[in-house]
């Protein structure tokens, strides 16, 4: 049974790579076709022309990764006998606190695009 936690890592890449390659090229497939006109007026509307008109997500990951870092941090400076508990249980906390933020960030950016450009809301 220790094997199967073992191998666990390489058969979740080899699952999860090949979905992420075939959700990127189905993307930049769409926006291509939107791109060339071949779809009705409509579907434009399903994907922002501009960086601006969305969060990106590489601050999310960006605060999750430092909200791990932080509780790596905080989890040396346990005493030895709770080392792991504290570590772990940081990671959880401040990861959590690290989406929370992001929410919070992206829901503001996106009501300020909103407002600026009328033409993104829901029809």
């Amino acid at each position: 049974m220790d094997k199967m936690w073992e191998m666990l890592p390489l058969i979740a890449m080899f699952l999860v790579v090949p979905v992420v390659i075939k959700l990127l090229s189905e993307n930049k497939t769409r926006r291509k076709l939107i791109e060339k006109g071949l779809v009705d007026e409509n579907i434009k509307y399903l994907f922002p022309d501009k960086p601006k008109d969305y969060v990106s997500s590489s601050l999310k990951w960006g605060m999750v990764l430092i909200a791990m870092g932080l509780a790596v941090f905080a989890g040396q400076m346990a005493p030895r006998n709770l080392m792991e508990e504290v570590t772990i249980g940081c990671m959880l906390i401040l990861g959590g606190l690290a989406l929370v933020l992001y929410y919070i960030i992206a829901n503001k950016k996106l009501n300020k695009s909103k407002e600026e450009n009328p033409a993104m809301q829901v029809r």
